[in-house]
């Protein structure tokens, strides 16, 4: 049985509240407990894990010594990181960039990405791993009982390009689907796009088809991430309030950013951990945009597994661009072969246009997963 969590202040309040006195087998994640020591004094923490709690200062009742005293396993806050190791939830675009004002490299997204290019030492790879451990719990607490379908696609995708409408177009036809969760690897390009889509979800294509253009005034992240951000911010401004969507980026690729249209963002700091959760993910079924190195490694990745599993957890993949996959960049020919040897074969397929997405995925039923 999974341990219950306590990822609030207000959540350990209507604990102490509904008269509860142990919190054995809990699990308290980044909260500022300073402030309810004689609470926290009243209950038995024996058998309790404290992630990244901070305490009333000295060793009085409520401090983390009496707590530690008492049995609760403290895990103590991770000096000189510029992010919560222990974070309770999934980040969102605003908290990424917050700072924006004065720059990209001013923004936590950047700051991060500086901090992981220093010198590797034990504590800091410590702080990595507690940090991705706290994303894959939220990402799913955030994935619980969805259905997920799954866009991936080449980061260098301009907004000006014509794949790029066609990409928001596809996350905007798998977002009106009642009962789907649209994921990405919460990148720029054909990732953003999606994302985008998925956000205008709700709107006229028309106003699709403006938003792209107010984005296409800044085409690429390269060289200004902050006036590209802006954009996106503009965008948002305009048309508020849309469907949410999963972006799952990695500070691996700190050159490219993350893209503000993925309401909840799930980053990594190991890409091979980010890879293996976004794939997995993607019950009802994965979509593969043109794209280079990273989208093939997710093609093959999804085919590996999809290869050894049960044939009922067979996942659909569709690969969109005909001329792309099979001449450009050949990797259908080989997923062919893969295909025609066990149960992935039925649920593999190669197409033209993103337009036929959705309708394959229903018929397949890829989408009912």
């Amino acid at each position: 049985m999974r341990p219950t969590e306590i990822e609030s202040l207000e959540e350990f309040d209507g604990f102490v509240e509904r008269g509860i006195r142990s919190l054995s087998g809990f699990h308290l994640q980044s909260l500022a407990l300073a402030d309810r020591s004689e609470a926290l004094a009243r209950l038995d923490v024996a058998g309790a894990v404290f992630l990244g709690c901070r305490f009333v200062a000295g060793t009085g009742p409520g401090s983390e010594l009496d707590v530690r005293r008492r049995g609760g396993l403290v895990f103590p806050a991770v000096p000189d990181v510029p992010f919560n190791p222990y974070r309770a939830e999934l980040y969102t675009p605003a908290e990424l960039y917050a700072g924006l004002d004065r720059g990209y490299a001013a923004t936590l997204d950047a700051a991060a990405y500086a901090w992981s290019r220093t010198p590797r030492t034990l504590d800091k790879s410590l702080a990595m791993a507690l940090h991705d451990h706290a994303i894959d719990d939220a990402v799913e607490e955030f994935t619980a009982g969805r259905r997920i379908v799954g866009v991936m696609g080449g980061h260098a995708v301009r907004r000006d390009a014509p794949a790029y409408l066609a990409a928001a177009r596809l996350g905007r036809t798998l977002a009106d689907h009642t009962g789907l969760t649209v994921l990405t690897g919460g990148g720029p390009g054909a990732m953003e796009a999606v994302n985008l889509g998925t956000w205008l979800s709700d709107a006229p294509d028309a106003e699709l088809v403006e938003a792209v253009g107010l984005l296409a005034a800044v085409p690429d992240f390269a060289p200004d991430v902050t006036a590209w951000a802006q954009a996106a911010f503009a965008v948002l401004a305009r048309w508020p309030g849309g469907t949410e969507s999963l972006g799952i980026p990695t500070w691996f690729y700190g050159h490219e950013p993350p893209n503000l249209f993925a309401t909840r963002v799930a980053k990594y700091f190991r890409n091979a951990l980010r890879e293996d959760v976004l794939l997995a993910l993607c019950r009802a079924g994965v979509v593969f945009l043109p794209g280079a190195a990273g989208t093939v490694q997710e093609i093959f990745q999804a085919a590996c597994a999809n290869y050894y599993t049960r044939p009922e957890l067979v996942a659909p993949m569709v690969l969109v661009g005909r001329d792309y996959w099979a001449e450009q960049l050949p990797a259908w020919p080989l997923l062919e072969v893969l295909g025609g040897r066990g149960a992935l074969g039925p649920r593999l397929h190669l197409v033209d246009d993103a337009a036929e997405v959705l309708p394959l995925l229903l018929e397949i039923g890829g989408s009912r997963r």
